[in-house]
């Protein structure tokens, strides 16, 4: 690094030693007790040309830039309001010495003599004398310009104050330690431009840069801020001087975009629009970035309103007490801008033909923050120097890293604004206005975007003509979906897609997740389209249904039947008939009835644990017995009348060992053992019932089929054991016929449930539980309807049937039919 400074150090004391400048009174200088130095790009070089030799940019022949040239005379008449000032540095001159910067790299010979002394550099030297009397630099303009210069002011910490440079490369204090700026950072630029995109809901956009280090960094930014938003960036370029305007259009109008972002230097913006009024681009939104929005010439321009509307993002304008005044009598005056009467190479204007008005109407952008950069850096001196009660300490000697500290804690009042710089050398404060260029060719101030810490953000719509002929101009890769349509992305942005229908039992939520359809709860539902959930409804029978009211009152009914058939039996006990059905087997069978009905009762109301457990444990148990009664029954019928007569010791045999009872018990304990095994690991549990209806809750009990497998099998089992037996004796005596009674009642129990499966198979509403319950006191019903009232019936209302004598007439008629 000294070997590089040195030999620019060099170049410098020779071109400065051939530049024959004389003496003679200049607009780039001013002698004072310390100067300030000041690089303003007056003149800039748009179209950058290749040379085989090393060739010295001459500022004065290049493009003129009157808003840059409006700067430049504002540091002047800062100094010089400094100078009349007694309450800042009183006692004190301040002097400047400014240069043409029209370059990024071709203008070093400024920059050398400002740190130099005598024509000499030593940077590498302490910096207590044989220095500049320069303190400190206001500029330079663009990032680039400040990029390419600024090493050379952090080597020995000379304060350098910018007024244009916004990239955030400048805001890493390890890199640039002694730099400042007075002008906000890319960062709350960005930030505004990004606030009016999303306050007019726009999403698909194209953002056009400058190719350089400002452009490119707004540009790094934008992306970012866009980044969890539903902005889109559909098209991007970077802009220079051999830019094909024409095929950047053709982009844009093929990706239909119609808003434009401009982030570029104002001699850029103006090559662009041009091009784009040249070329009859129209119907577009182009928002300004804060270097062009308050373009002067562009928004004249004949057929300026036919590109469409434009905004933009600007410093607020600051009228400066005094300076038009300054400007006036400025131009009254002739400074020397002979070419050979220069005090130094790239201080001459070539403007003597400007007027005071052409000065004082040209773009004002960037006035203040040059306005408050010679302010911050007086007062920063004003503190080195210890003035105070009108005079100042001379016997102080100011070096220019003195400066450096007292420029960080600036903070002071400036025409009603707060001059202060946060940690990273940016303003603290500020305020940027949003601006509408009207019909009448000026930028209308229509909002306001301030920073933080207040960040308030207003835009009047109203004030907005826009090009769509009142209403808000729309700028959509797709449009919105439809409320209760999710968006599915089609190609590689967020903002192109289609929309899809949330099914049943989702919805979209376009505030969290526009792109997905969420499940509904399993207690919730919705339709098809939906943004919301809706709470299901909860149904279950209710003790108090008319329906469980009627059923529960045949169960009561089949209770008192069973009961009072049982005192019938008992009383008729000795009697043929009641021996017939089966004598003290009956009232086992009936008891077993009245208790399978318990089942019936915990059909109905809120399902719980010990409902649903009671709602199958009864009836699978004890109709289990009655079944096996029956099977026994049944056998033994037919063991009488078909079996004893070739088995003779069987009948005798069975009677003997009471092998019946052993029968129903064995049934009883291995469909007990089965329950209890099936009831450990699986027992029946409330069951939500949610998927036959989207908008219930069906309330019910889960029974475990493959748990319960075996005793299900064990009942099955036993009916088909009685059908068979039952079937056999379909032929018996007519009276003496308990068999065919039982095969009615079977095939009645299998009508039954065989309607009830059919039923359950198609519908599972909440009256499944009822239909059940109906099925389980049918299935009671049957046996006592069918087996045992004609067997009362005959005993109250037939007694002649109920006698010795009858049922043996009947055996000997069956015996001679037998034998025939």
């Amino acid at each position: 690094m000294k070997h590089f400074l040195a030999s620019l150090c060099l170049l410098g004391s020779l071109l400065h030693a051939s530049a024959q400048c004389t003496t003679l009174a200049s607009e780039f200088q001013l002698e004072g007790d310390y100067l300030i130095a000041g690089l303003f790009d007056i003149h800039h070089v748009i179209d950058p040309l290749s040379h085989g030799i090393p060739e010295f940019t001459e500022c004065s022949s290049q493009h003129f830039t009157l808003s840059s040239y409006r700067r430049f005379q504002l540091m002047r008449f800062s100094i010089e309001e400094i100078n009349n000032s007694t309450n800042l540095l009183p006692n004190v001159s301040l002097g400047y010495e400014m240069f043409d910067h029209c370059s990024d790299t071709g203008n070093f010979p400024g920059i050398l003599k400002m740190i130099s002394h005598n024509g000499l550099i030593q940077p590498w030297v302490r910096p207590h004398k044989n220095l500049s009397k320069v303190i400190a630099v206001v500029g330079t303009y663009t990032s680039t310009e400040t990029r390419t210069v600024a090493p050379l002011f952090m080597s020995d910490l000379i304060p350098m104050v910018s007024y244009g440079a916004a990239s955030s490369v400048f805001s890493r204090k390890q890199n640039f330690p002694s730099f400042l700026r007075t002008v906000h950072p890319n960062k709350d630029v960005i930030e505004a431009i990004v606030s009016i995109v999303r306050y007019f809901k726009w999403r698909w956009v194209a953002f056009l840069n400058v190719d350089d280090d400002y452009g490119n960094d707004g540009l790094k930014l934008f992306m970012q801020m866009i980044k969890d938003t539903e902005i889109c960036l559909a098209y991007t370029k970077g802009l220079n001087h051999d830019t094909n305007y024409a095929s950047i259009f053709k982009q844009i109008e093929a990706h239909k975009i119609h808003i434009i972002i401009v982030f570029a230097a104002e001699w850029t913006a103006e090559k662009l629009i041009n091009s784009a009024m040249q070329l009859k681009i129209t119907k577009k939104v182009w928002i300004a970035g804060d270097a062009w929005s308050l373009n002067k010439k562009l928004p004249k321009q004949p057929g300026i309103q036919n590109i469409g509307t434009v905004l933009g993002v600007a410093e607020q304008k600051v009228t400066i007490p005094g300076f038009n005044e300054f400007i006036s009598a400025s131009k009254s005056q002739n400074y020397c801008e002979n070419a050979e009467q220069q005090m130094f190479c790239n201080q001459v204007c070539n403007c003597s033909s400007l007027t005071a008005k052409d000065v004082i109407d040209a773009d004002p952008s960037f006035n203040f923050p040059v306005y408050s950069a010679v302010y911050a850096i007086a007062h920063a001196l004003h503190n080195v120097l210890q003035c105070g009660s009108g005079r100042c300490n001379g016997n102080i000697t100011v070096y220019p890293h003195m400066i450096l500290p007292e420029l960080r804690k600036s903070n002071f009042t400036l025409l009603n604004r707060t001059i202060e710089f946060d940690k990273n050398g940016d303003p603290r404060y500020g305020t940027y206005s949003i601006v509408f260029w009207n019909h009448k060719g000026e930028a209308e101030v229509v909002g306001f975007y301030d920073f933080p810490p207040s960040l308030h953000f207003f835009i009047n719509s109203s004030k907005i003509q826009w090009h769509t002929k009142g209403k808000v101009p729309t700028s959509l890769c797709s449009p919105d979906c439809p409320e209760g349509y999710a968006k599915k992305y089609d190609g590689i942005h967020k903002c192109c897609f289609t929309c899809e229908m949330c099914p049943n039992g989702t919805y979209v939520n376009s505030t969290e997740d526009p792109y997905k359809c969420n499940d509904c709860k399993e207690t919730e539902w919705s339709k098809e389209g939906s943004t919301s959930c809706k709470p299901r409804a909860v149904e279950y029978i209710p003790f108090t249904d008319s329906g469980a009211v009627l059923i529960m009152v045949g169960t009561w009914a089949l209770v008192g039947l069973t009961f009072a058939m049982s005192i019938l039996f008992a009383i008729n006990y000795n009697t043929p008939v009641v021996r017939s059905a089966g004598g003290p087997m009956c009232f086992l069978i009936l008891g077993c009835l009245s208790l399978s009905g318990i089942s019936v009762f915990f059909h109905f109301g809120k399902p719980t644990l010990s409902f649903c457990i009671l709602r199958f444990l009864p009836f699978l148990l004890f109709y289990t017995v009655c079944l096996a009664c029956f099977v026994v029954r049944s056998f033994q019928i037919v063991c009488i009348f078909k079996v004893a007569a070739k088995f003779h010791n069987l009948n005798s045999w069975w009677m003997k060992y009471h092998l019946q009872w052993l029968v129903i018990t064995v049934a009883f304990g291995i469909q007990a053992l089965l329950l209890l095994i099936a009831y450990s690991y699986a027992p029946p549990e409330p069951h939500n019932e949610t998927v036959w209806y989207q908008d219930k809750i069906i309330l019910g009990c889960d029974f475990n089929l493959h748990a319960s497998a075996g005793s299900v099998f064990l009942l099955l089992s036993l009916c088909f054991l009685c059908f068979i037996f039952s079937y056999m004796g379909k032929d018996l005596p007519k009276n003496y016929n308990e068999a065919k009674a039982i095969t009615f009642c079977l095939l009645l129990l299998i009508l039954t449930w065989i309607i009830f499966a059919t039923v359950y198979m198609l519908y599972r509403g909440k009256y499944i539980p009822t239909l059940k319950a109906l099925a389980v006191l049918s299935s009671l019903y049957s046996f006592l309807l069918f087996y045992f009232l004609p067997k009362g019936y005959i005993i109250i209302f037939q007694s002649y049937k109920n006698t010795q004598q009858y049922f043996q007439s009947l055996i000997q008629d069956y015996t001679k039919t037998i034998s025939q």
